[in-house]
Parts: structure tokens; sequence; C-alpha cells
């Protein structure tokens, strides 16, 4: 595929809300077919082709796997925000950008041509505005039921969440689908998957999470990629581009 893959991890004092910033740039000179897979992350992107102008868009959660057509000359940069984001950074439901994305302001992010020159400068820019709001008054029992997802890469049950936030299934079940259009439980389902990644990215094509058996894991992996775990390990002609950028992922 050659393209020029870039991530790194947030600030600490930031990861509540921030999975990790990356970059992209299609340098072939050529159109690159690809498939983007379900991770659990909300995507929000800034994007150019060629001399074109920049264009801030917000990704929701995917379910499914989505064909792309990554074009000669694009260049992005992207924040993968965790959902307590979606709340307290966008402010909005993205239940309407399920499997999709929308074009939205610039207003509050304020990017400008400097922080576009370099990862490093647009992390950097990210983590300012970020930090202005990342010590407001966050819902305590929202911050420790994300925080307990997402240390437990999904391996959680709703029951278990329950239990130990205190909030109903009920009452979660509402939140998620108002909020992201998707239930707790196929949230935990596609973070799980995700977090197979890394592990199928280095060949290790059996359960590090909690599935069943191998035939329940490649039956997940499959359902939600389209692909076997074997499939996405060769990752033929660099197809799956989680599979290719997650390689560049730091430890």
């Amino acid at each position: 595929m050659n393209l020029e893959i870039k991530s790194a991890l947030p600030d600490h004092s930031i990861s509540h809300f921030v999975h990790s910033f990356w970059m992209l740039e299609n340098k072939t000179g050529k159109d690159i077919p690809s498939t983007v897979l379900p991770n659990g992350m909300v995507d929000l992107t800034l994007m150019k082709t060629g001399s074109g102008d920049w264009e801030m868009v917000v990704r929701g959660v995917d379910t499914l796997p989505s064909h792309v057509n990554i074009r000669a000359g694009t260049k992005l940069f992207s924040i993968g925000l965790k959902l307590l984001a979606v709340e307290y950074l966008l402010g909005d439901s993205i239940k309407d950008v399920l499997n999709e994305g929308k074009v939205i302001s610039n207003h509050f992010w304020q990017f400008e041509e400097p922080d576009l020159n370099s990862l490093e400068n647009f992390s950097k820019k990210a983590t300012q505005k970020i930090k202005f709001i990342a010590h407001e008054n966050i819902d305590n029992r929202k911050k420790k039921l994300f925080e307990l997802i997402y240390s437990s890469h999904g391996s959680i049950t709703v029951k278990e969440l329950s239990e130990q936030v205190y909030w109903s299934s009920r009452q979660m079940n509402r939140y998620f689908n108002q909020r992201f259009g998707i239930s707790l439980k196929a949230y935990c389902k596609i973070l799980r998957v995700g977090d197979s990644f890394k592990h199928i990215s280095q060949g290790k094509l059996f359960p590090e999470q909690n599935f069943t058996d191998q035939n329940h894991f490649i039956k997940e992996i499959k359902k939600y990629t389209g692909a076997t775990p074997k499939e996405l390990s060769k990752n033929k002609d660099d197809g799956f581009v989680n599979m290719t950028a997650i390689k560049k992922f730091p430890s």
C-alpha cells in the first residue's frame, strides 16, 4: 500500500477522552481501495485531497466493515475518541452517524495550517483544546462506566457493569442507544473484537480476550470484519487499513 501512517498516544490527563492520534498520507500517486474495520472508536478527522480545503468529519461507531477509497494526494489527521468524549467534547448524540460520518465545524478546535504540518503539532493543539474542558464536571458514574469498559477491553458483562456502577441495565442501554445508536452489549463486543487486531497483526490467531473458545473467536471476528483472523493477519495487499496502521501503534 505504501501509505505513510503515524500514530501517537495521548497525554495521560486526557486519556479518558482520547484513545490515540493518527496521521495518514497517500503519496503513491494512485487511489488505494481499502477496508476500515470496526474498533469501537469515534473518529474526529481533518482531511483534504491535493490542494483542496481541509474538512472536519466526525464518524460514529462502526458495526460493519466499510469499504473506502483513499484518493491519491489525501492527507488526514484523526483523533480516535473514546465514547465519553461524545458528550463532553462533541456535545451531541452520534446515533445518526452509526457506520458513517458527517461534516462538522472547526469552530471549537480552531486547527490552523501550522497545526497540520505534523502529527506532533496536530496532537499538541488537540491536547490543549481538550485540556480546557477535561476537568469540567464529568458524571462520575459515566466516567467509571467507561473506565471499566476500556480497562476490560470490552470483556465485561452488562450485569457486572450495572453492579459496579450502580446504574440499571435498562438505563445504561437507553443512554447508549440514545447517545451512540448502539446497545451497551453490542458495543462491548465490538471493542473486544477491535482489541484483538493487535494480536492478530502479530500472527496470534487465538483469543486473548474473553471468548468462549476458538470457534467463538473466529465467528465473532468474521461477524464484525467480514474476514477470518487468518485473513486479517495476512492482510493481502494491505487491504485492511486498520491492520496496516496498528503495526505503527506505540506499545
